[in-house]
């Protein structure tokens, strides 16, 4: 929303449930699932809906998690497909990710472009920047360092996207490697932009007074990581060009 009104070139809507609401607790004081799903469910069946989606441009996943209760998943994945955007933060790489937890919905993976596989402890990394005419890195350097929960990932092809940020080697031990970060693809007519930074307060906002455990990003890592989403954004529901084609590794 923040990113929405200091740029000025979109709107949002939410769609989304408070599970630490007192309402949602149990009498242990613990989120009760049975309490809060039907809430997400209904919240869901509302701004989720196909028929609701027909006013939207693009849809954004900031650190979801698991199964969603999409009313259509399927048809979820046919509109982006048909021309719209769609934006993944973080976990949203762990979303309808199958697992022993939860049924996973393959063609959102396959929409996405990879599955959350594992993370190591946060870590500082240089990523590097793999296309600086694009608007979600054309302002960062050509290797970016930054402070975050670094995911490794599964059903990653790098010839099916065209890479933003990317580490050579293992963020933990280090192992030469391709490990990404960020990308963005053309999704049939639509356009999907995704990155796995994100869990850090202070990756999101500058100077956080909520930070647990002290700051590890500076306030112009965080103003970077917002033109990197707003860039992100911008170019997912048309407001920016930039070539999108996978390109080999830099």
């Amino acid at each position: 929303g923040e990113l929405a009104q200091k740029s000025g070139a979109f709107t949002v809507d939410y769609a989304r449930v408070d599970v630490n609401d007192p309402r949602y607790r149990g009498s242990d004081g613990k989120p009760d699932k049975a309490k809060f799903e039907p809430v997400v469910r209904a919240v869901l069946a509302e701004k989720m809906s196909l028929a609701a989606l027909q006013k939207y441009d693009a849809v954004v996943f900031a650190n979801t998690t698991g199964d969603l209760p999409l009313p259509d998943p399927q048809g979820f994945v046919d509109w982006v497909k048909s021309g719209k955007g769609f934006i993944g933060i973080h976990s949203a790489a762990d979303t309808f990710n199958a697992t022993a937890r939860t049924a996973g919905f393959r063609p959102y993976v396959e929409m996405l472009g990879a599955e959350f596989k594992t993370h190591g402890p946060q870590v500082s990394v240089d990523a590097i920047n793999q296309d600086r005419d694009c608007a979600a890195c054309r302002h960062l350097p050509a290797t970016w360092t930054v402070f975050d929960e670094i995911y490794q990932m599964n059903s990653f092809e790098r010839t099916k996207v065209h890479g933003l940020l990317t580490l050579d080697q293992h963020p933990n031990n280090k192992t030469p490697g391709d490990y990404p970060i960020a990308w963005m693809k053309e999704f049939g007519q639509g356009r999907v932009f995704y990155t796995s930074l994100g869990h850090r307060e202070d990756i999101w906002e500058p100077n956080s007074p909520d930070q647990k455990g002290g700051f590890k990003n500076t306030p112009e890592v965080a103003l970077a990581y917002q033109q990197h989403l707003l860039g992100g954004i911008r170019w997912a529901v048309g407001l920016e060009k930039c070539d999108a084609r996978p390109q080999a590794m830099k």
